[in-house]
């Protein structure tokens, strides 16, 4: 993997005036290509899951906690599955801004809780502290090129077109309470067109490679180790061809 040369993460905590600048990572893919579980994947083989949230050097973000407040029109064609969630308006980017250019501060940030059974934000946030690493995925994470300009590494999981679309109706069925019409009407009429006018588009980042699981988690690894620190980019593959090399990715909680 190749890359400019940048500066290296900083020490530990914000502490004696000492500017710690995370090493950013943007994960993105269409709905339920298993983002989510990729990154899971990696913190258990950094063995980041077994640590407190306030000593982990890895910390993970999705961009699903960043909807907008919907005003009650809205909300109402939330209920009948008639609003668009995947077009880029439905993100709070403004707020996406803010928590990064705070995170790259060294800074501990309040990160909103999403109710996806109905549509808005929880009063409780999630609390995430200074981290060597940061991993933040999400459906459109590369649609803005001044979010996107932000990660000095680019994941794309590309996986299978109706394997995803199997995984987002089993979850919207059992953990958002949806019906099957409702799945299908939602997938058909936004969720599709908007991966393939908003997503795919950007999912060729720059100097783009075929990268395992454990190779991404090796580069971490040496970034924690103080050893690397670099702009670098890749796709991360959800299924395997002759071109592309198959991840441990799991199916678990896909997003």
């Amino acid at each position: 993997m190749a890359g400019d040369s940048e500066a290296q993460p900083g020490d530990r905590g914000e502490k004696a005036g000492v500017l710690r600048q995370p090493f950013l990572i943007g994960v993105s893919g269409g709905t339920a290509s298993g983002k989510s579980s990729v990154c899971e994947k990696i913190m258990e083989l950094l063995g980041q899951n077994k640590i407190d949230h306030h000593q982990r050097q890895v910390a993970i973000l999705s961009q699903d906690s960043f909807y907008k407040v919907l005003t009650p029109e809205q909300k109402a064609k939330a209920g009948k599955g008639q609003f668009n969630f995947d077009h880029p308006d439905a993100f709070d980017n403004e707020l996406i801004m803010q928590t990064l250019r705070q995170i790259m501060q060294g800074k501990t940030v309040n990160i909103p809780v999403y109710d996806f059974v109905t549509h808005s934000r929880k009063e409780e946030f999630i609390t995430v502290y200074p981290a060597d690493v940061v991993l933040f995925e999400g459906i459109l994470m590369f649609y803005s090129q001044e979010i996107r300009d932000l990660f000095q590494m680019k994941l794309f999981v590309d996986t299978d077109p109706d394997t995803r679309l199997s995984r987002r109706v089993l979850r919207d069925i059992s953990e958002r309470g949806r019906e099957l019409e409702q799945v299908l009407a939602q997938y058909i009429t936004f969720v599709k067109p908007a991966f393939e006018e908003f997503c795919l588009p950007v999912s060729d980042v720059p100097n783009s490679q075929q990268v395992a699981i454990n190779l991404i988690v090796q580069h971490i690894q040496d970034i924690l180790n103080g050893g690397l620190s670099k702009h670098h980019n890749g796709c991360i593959n959800g299924h395997s061809t002759h071109r592309q090399r198959r991840t441990s990715e799991s199916s678990s909680r896909p997003h």
